[in-house]
């Protein structure tokens, strides 16, 4: 099974903006470990949205 190379992007530049961390410690993820940062990253931007 392959990854979309615009959803590989997509999380790369989530993470990295997020985060900071660099191109390289964020493609040295497993695929999963990325997803989850991501779906974690996600989680507390929408908390703080809510939270006002």
């Amino acid at each position: 099974m392959t990854y979309a190379a615009d959803r590989i992007h997509a999380e790369i530049a989530y993470v990295a903006y997020h985060f900071h961390w660099s191109l390289e410690d964020i493609l040295d993820l497993e695929h999963g470990d990325r997803r989850r940062y991501a779906d974690e990253i996600a989680a507390l931007v929408n908390r703080a949205a809510a939270e006002g």
